[in-house]
């Protein structure tokens, strides 16, 4: 059985249509941030094994980026998907 995700613009599609960009919970330091700051923003990423949100974008359709929260690991299962301007708005505010 194929991997699906439901994206919020196209409907539920095969994994095959998207591309993972990542982990999508490192935060962005401030510009006048330390080095050490800057380069684990960088370089230094967590690859836990479980639950994980990373950052998808459905490449063969709407061409949008969307946060997925998703098990890495063994199941593979999907718990949520959000586009990521969604995200963008909900932590402005």
């Amino acid at each position: 059985m194929a991997s699906l995700i439901t994206c919020p613009h196209c409907g539920v599609r095969p994994r095959e249509e998207f591309t993972i960009r990542g982990d999508a919970s490192p935060v962005r330091p401030k510009a006048s941030a330390s080095d050490d700051a800057w380069y684990s923003y960088v370089f230094v990423r967590k690859n836990p094994k479980g639950r994980s949100v990373e950052h998808w974008q459905h490449t063969a359709g709407c061409r949008r980026w969307l946060v997925v929260e998703r098990d890495n690991a063994m199941s593979h299962e999907v718990y949520s998907v959000t586009d990521v301007s969604a995200k963008v708005i909900e932590a402005e505010q």
